[in-house]
């Protein structure tokens, strides 16, 4: 088996970029997370037309009433936007 035929799973973004980051192929990733290495050259995007846009999360849950603290940030978390910070 070469690098060529193996194929790589990861459930979190950073070991992706990392090996797409060491040129072992492409990899699918929030535009987020790569957006620092697009700006270096370190990563190019492809495949932009299959690519759309995500325009955010969807979050469903039964009711706001009896929400934990701790689920409400979360929310929160997920309704953060940095652009929204930087006016």
């Amino acid at each position: 088996m070469t690098a060529h035929d193996h194929v790589e799973h990861a459930n979190t973004v950073q070991p992706m970029v990392e090996a797409a980051l060491f040129g072992y192929g492409i990899a699918f990733v929030p535009e987020d997370e790569a957006r620092p290495h697009l700006a270096t050259g370190g990563l190019v995007q492809v495949l932009a037309d299959w690519c759309p846009a995500i325009p955010g999360f969807h979050l469903y849950y039964p009711s706001r009433r009896g929400n934990s603290p701790a689920f409400q940030i979360i929310v929160e978390a997920l309704r953060y936007r940095p652009s929204d910070a930087d006016g």
